[in-house]
């Protein structure tokens, strides 16, 4: 499970303002075998983490280029998953890797969206000279993508900007950091962003989670209704923020549980301008 929340402004008037801030929480099974991100690929242009379990090597939940392709996933949470299914990680890697653009890409996957387990999938194409291009699609929604207008959103393992009540509280800690941003030395912005995903506080009563994790997600229900989720093996293990500024200058920092020891977290910060 994951969350997810970004603000994207192409077009900032403000010289000082981000054309994109994520912050994201990957939430996993600590014993879940990954590489900590770092850049990979044929010309070393891709960054993200990879999961590492075996039959998954080399997809990913989160990523960005220097070419500006940026993607991100979440699963939707469903009480029975398909064994068989085909691992969701790949379709962020895929994207990374190709030359399809973000909205033709989504049309793509939709058509083969039944492959696999319920999912969430964030597409963009950051351009400077041409504007940034934001696309959603989940297969377990509508059976289109859609081009997002410029905004603030929240995912979790619903469909996007479903009001699950720890996505409401979230998005409102999120908007209250971002609207500091301008104001702030941006690696104060990057601690009040992973302030924000390290929030425990349980959102409850949730009907919403409930009624979609069904008696799955019952026994976990305290814990995994917060930003932040801590369960026995398994919650949230790595933090990550991108920045994207107005020209094109990308900050992406990642906090991550080292050796599944929740008292032991390494962070690392790389900085590039997208090459667009």
């Amino acid at each position: 499970m994951c969350i997810i929340f970004f603000k994207f402004d192409p077009r900032p008037v403000s010289k000082n303002a981000y054309r994109l801030i994520l912050a994201a929480n990957r939430d996993e099974f600590y014993s879940r075998p990954s590489k900590l991100a770092d850049f990979w690929g044929n010309n070393n242009e891709i960054l993200s983490g990879l999961d590492m379990e075996e039959g998954k090597e080399g997809g990913t939940w989160l990523g960005i280029s220097t070419r500006g392709k940026l993607a991100a996933l979440t699963n939707y949470l469903q009480p029975q998953l398909d064994w068989q299914a085909r691992g969701r990680g790949e379709l962020v890697t895929h994207f990374l890797t190709t030359d399809v653009d973000s909205l033709s890409y989504l049309k793509k996957v939709s058509m083969e969206g039944h492959l696999y387990n319920g999912f969430n999938l964030i597409a963009a194409d950051l351009s400077t000279a041409k504007g940034d291009v934001i696309c959603y699609y989940g297969n377990r929604g509508e059976p289109d993508p859609i081009v997002l207008t410029p905004g603030t959103y929240g995912l979790s393992n619903a469909l996007l900007e479903t009001p699950w009540r720890k996505l409401c509280f979230g998005k409102q800690l999120f908007l209250e950091a971002v609207e500091r941003s301008q104001a702030l030395p941006k690696d104060m912005l990057i601690a009040n962003l992973l302030d924000v995903l390290n929030n425990e506080e349980a959102q409850l009563p949730d009907p919403a989670i409930e009624d979609q994790g069904g008696e799955y997600v019952q026994p976990v229900l305290s814990k995994y209704a917060a930003v932040c989720v801590r369960c026995p093996g398994y919650g949230t293990r790595t933090n990550t923020i991108i920045l994207v500024d107005a020209d094109g200058h990308v900050t992406f920092t990642e906090r991550s549980m080292m050796d599944k020891d929740l008292s032991h977290w390494e962070t690392r910060t790389y900085e590039f301008t997208l090459q667009n």
